[in-house]
């Protein structure tokens, strides 16, 4: 059963101009293993835990360091979710989080679904 959607639009260069004037932002958003990352990807994963945020109906219990996007061999993109947002989720009753990140053209997306078992 689909417990909530979220889907979310960043704008790349606008992401990069915020992270440039505040370069604490990288800290407060990022994981150390994402800080690495190239602007472009950082952006869609903003993006992805923005979506998580909706689809989860709010960002009570969630923290930023606590979502982590990560990739599994294939490339696919996967959530690895810590501390008191994995309790968060699974307080929930979710079990699965689909995850889809894409960029192109100064924009990155991500669209998440939330599921419960049945």
């Amino acid at each position: 059963m689909i417990i909530g959607i979220g889907v979310d639009l960043v704008d790349i260069p606008r992401f990069e101009a915020s992270i440039a004037r505040t370069p604490k932002l990288m800290q407060r958003l990022f994981t150390p293993a994402e800080q690495t990352l190239k602007p472009h990807s950082l952006a869609a994963r903003y993006a992805a835990k923005e979506a998580l945020i909706k689809a989860l109906g709010g960002s009570d219990g969630v923290h930023w360091t606590d979502i982590e996007v990560a990739s599994e061999p294939s490339g696919r993109p996967v959530f690895a979710l810590s501390g008191e947002t994995a309790v968060t989720v699974a307080d929930r009753g979710i079990t699965t989080v689909h995850l889809s990140l894409s960029h192109d053209a100064g924009l990155a997306t991500a669209y998440v679904v939330a599921e419960a078992g049945s």
